[in-house]
């Protein structure tokens, strides 16, 4: 396999999904708790990367082992192992390589942080895993879209937060056989409507992905969300999500971000609005959706551009 293959079965392209909102979380610590790690933040970015590549491989790897249609439906172009030709075992051997570099490096964090933090990344391991693996992935379900958005929008921010905050926002103590778990309430409650919109541009994300995909989803027998609601209602859902998503305004001002400074996000709708007419009028995989993905970095930039011009002014 060379690196071209390597990140077409990885699909590098859609690595923004993961390490956005990590720099949101990173910027949070920085200007809510004051506080950075430079180590942490090295092998929390490292492990993230290679588990979000090994999710991804997983899923074109199942994906490519379950098809029920081997023609049609862009089959020879859409997979990156038919359409590259790789070899299963190579497929195998690099998914393996990352799933244990992902956890080498959380290990390392876990020792140098909090036992929160190996219940947080084990369950966000696992739950990766089953999006694309077993008898039932998630991805194959209409419950992708909840779960890739709070994983990937909230749980990976308030972890890339919390590696910063030595307890100051969550703990985790063993003691005499009890396990006493220590949460700020109201910190939590900021953060996670500070992630708001990462949590739903990424569900559209994968609700765009599943709607360019739904026929092609019937006949793989791969039950997805618009597959039980339809085209149309997934449509207005998608519509619905982004209106939803600036909500967090709000919290920005709550949390003493210069009332300016919030304005610049308000300023993503008009791109935003005009992608998501362009993705109304016709969903194809190859050609719009990609303005989910866009759509996504508009929304998400905009809230770290304001963090890191806020950080640089005085409070």
């Amino acid at each position: 396999m060379n690196g071209r293959s390597f990140l077409e079965l990885v699909e590098i392209r859609t690595k923004a999904a993961s390490v956005i909102p990590f720099i949101m979380g990173t910027l949070y610590a920085l200007y809510r708790f004051d506080s950075f790690y430079a180590g942490r933040f090295a092998l929390m970015l490292v492990s993230l990367l290679c588990f979000d590549m090994a999710t991804t491989a997983i899923n074109n790897y199942y994906d490519f082992k379950k098809a029920s249609r081997t023609y049609g439906y862009g089959y020879e172009t859409h997979n990156p192992i038919v359409r590259r030709k790789l070899k299963e075992s190579v497929v195998v051997g690099t998914i393996v390589l990352l799933l244990l570099l992902a956890a080498g490096c959380g290990l390392l964090l876990v020792a140098q942080t909090n036992l929160l933090l190996f219940l947080l990344g084990g369950l966000s391991f696992l739950i990766g895993i089953l999006y694309s693996f077993g008898p039932i992935p998630i991805s194959r379900m209409p419950l992708g879209e909840l779960f890739s958005g709070l994983f990937m929008g909230f749980v990976i921010i308030f972890i890339s937060a919390y590696i910063h905050t030595d307890g100051t926002l969550a703990l985790l103590t063993l003691e005499r056989g009890w396990v006493h778990v220590h949460l700020n309430l109201v910190e939590t409650i900021y953060l996670f409507w500070f992630s708001v919109p990462a949590i739903l541009g990424i569900a559209n994300i994968m609700l765009a992905n599943n709607i360019c995909d739904i026929e092609e989803d019937v006949e793989n027998r791969r039950y997805t969300l618009p597959v039980y609601i339809g085209k149309e209602h997934a449509l207005t859902l998608f519509r619905l999500l982004y209106y939803v998503s600036y909500a967090d305004l709000a919290v920005l001002l709550l949390m003493g971000i210069h009332p300016l400074l919030v304005l610049l996000p308000l300023l993503t709708w008009i791109p935003l609005r005009r992608n998501l007419a362009k993705f109304t009028a016709r969903q194809e995989k190859a050609a719009t959706f990609i303005l989910s993905v866009r759509n996504f970095v508009l929304l998400n930039a905009a809230r770290i551009a304001v963090l890191g011009a806020a950080l640089l002014l005085p409070r």
